[in-house]
């Protein structure tokens, strides 16, 4: 049996617990599209939320960037 997307038409995206679940969730749905294997009256939800996700992933990635940034900065003013 398929599991279905977390995402259906309607419902409000919720964000990942983590950046690894972004990208567990990402992936699933990215296979689940090359293989065929995706319901195509759910394509376009499925797309949204790949979007959705990988906005998640770069937000969480740039925050990340900015502080180690931060903490290398205050390395080197010590």
């Amino acid at each position: 049996m398929k599991e279905k997307s977390k995402a259906t038409s309607g419902e409000q995206q919720t964000d990942p617990t983590s950046y690894v679940d972004a990208v567990t969730e990402l992936e699933s749905i990215l296979a689940e599209i090359e293989s065929g294997d995706a319901d195509v009256d759910l394509l376009s939800v499925k797309v949204k939320r790949a979007l959705f996700l990988v906005g998640f992933c770069r937000n969480r990635l740039r925050q990340t960037d900015e502080e180690v940034r931060k903490l290398i900065q205050g390395m080197d003013e010590e």
